[in-house]
């Protein structure tokens, strides 16, 4: 094995060689962890603080809360795909086009902003939170649509046409049915953005539990073991689905070549 081969860009390395890096780099944050959690003054944590952080977490319902944030994710989520998808496979019509490039060109919009008119318009507090989550993740799901739409080689549409298809059986064919996979992984993407701000939203309604609501608490009483065991939490959790994702496209999209 050639270390130098792991300094030359563009380099190829098989498995085992890339375990090995991440391995030396696990070893080298652990290291870095316990060395800077020593002193009497320390920035981060230590791990034995954030593993009593766990355990406290765990018994106060660790798990029932993350089943909630999991829901809320859920929902806003399959809102967001029927919606967008409708509003991204019309946008070839000349007339709905400028519909999906004005949603698109609204995601410039602070949280804020969105989150003033939709609590005049929505009472319920659960739905405030879905409906938060659903504009901000249906204006970014729009836009990566919208330039999946637009990588579209002009040969397949043509490709089509030559079979005598009609412009339907084109947009269904070419658009929808030859692009699923990319939805798929357009979801993927942005289902990080939205479990990114999950802890943001969750904080609208506390009644209801969730992630952000143990952060926002354990932020209030400075428990920065809990702070720190809850952010590895979220993003366990999040790689989980963005695995999900990932194993569903190959499984599903056998044909995928990226």
């Amino acid at each position: 094995m050639e270390l130098k081969k792991w300094f030359r860009p563009f380099e190829t390395v098989n498995q085992r060689q890339g375990l090995l890096i991440g391995g030396i780099w696990l070893v080298l944050v652990l290291g870095y962890w316990f060395l800077s959690s020593a002193g009497a003054k320390h920035l981060f944590p230590t791990p034995g603080q954030v593993w009593e952080g766990f355990s406290s977490l765990y018994q106060e319902g660790l798990v029932v809360h993350v089943a909630s944030s999991l829901a809320l994710c859920l929902q806003a989520t399959l809102l967001s795909i029927v919606v967008s998808l409708v509003i991204v496979y019309l946008s070839p019509l000349p007339a709905l086009k400028p519909l999906a490039q004005t949603f698109s060109k609204l995601r410039y919009l602070p949280l804020t902003g969105i989150t003033f008119y939709l609590a005049i318009l929505v009472k319920d507090a659960r739905t405030m939170q879905i409906s938060v989550l659903f504009v901000f993740m249906s204006l970014y799901f729009i836009t990566s649509l919208l330039a999946v739409l637009k990588d579209i080689p002009t040969e397949e549409i043509d490709h089509a046409r030559s079979l005598k298809c009609s412009r339907w059986e084109v947009l269904w064919e070419v658009v929808i049915k030859g692009r699923m996979d990319y939805v798929v992984d357009v979801l993927r993407q942005n289902l990080a953005i939205t479990w990114m701000m999950l802890v943001t939203v969750e904080s609208i309604l506390v009644a209801a539990g969730g992630l952000g609501v143990l952060i926002k608490n354990s932020d209030k009483f400075m428990n920065h073991g809990r702070i720190v065991a809850l952010q590895l939490v979220i993003l366990l959790v999040g790689l989980l689905l963005d695995k999900v994702l990932h194993v569903a496209r190959k499984s599903f999209f056998k044909y995928s070549t990226f």
